[in-house]
């Protein structure tokens, strides 16, 4: 189970004094911390799959703080909030390629039978379903649109 890994991964980058991995897996933990206490409601355990999202939401949360550290000509701070992500992400599926993510558009769009634009909304869903945690959605929305125009 993901969250067992990443309490594992949590002691081992204690005992190695791995400042990057201890504060990234921290920022993990107490994101599982208020899933599990949120909605009024207490959870034992979290499913990988919401595991994956959380998990999602926080890389993005990294890299757009690096990008506004770049901006602002902060590097030190935006190699910091990379180097983050990038522990980060080692707890993600593998992300699909442009090409893989085209071929499954390509196989959602024909079991929807979607043949224009105006049938994005229903492709979108049913990608957005499939391809959760392998793809981003900006790329699939790019994707779809471009197949359907």
């Amino acid at each position: 189970m993901l969250e067992q890994q990443i309490q594992n991964d949590l002691k081992a980058a204690m005992l190695a004094k791995d400042k990057v991995a201890l504060a990234s897996i921290r920022g993990i933990k107490a994101a599982i911390l208020l899933a599990k206490t949120a909605e009024g409601g207490q959870k034992d355990t979290i499913e990988d799959g919401e595991l994956v999202k959380i998990i999602q939401k926080l890389v993005k949360q990294r890299k757009e703080s690096a990008a506004i550290y770049t901006e602002q000509n902060r590097p030190e701070l935006a190699e910091n909030e990379l180097a983050e992500a990038a522990v980060m992400e080692k707890y993600l599926p593998k992300a699909l390629s442009e090409e893989e993510v085209e071929a499954a558009v390509k196989e959602i769009i024909s079991e929807v039978g979607a043949s224009s634009m105006a049938d994005m909304g229903k492709v979108m869903g049913v990608a957005t379903k499939k391809l959760a945690g392998q793809a981003d959605g900006r790329v699939i929305s790019s994707t779809v649109k471009r197949l359907l125009s």
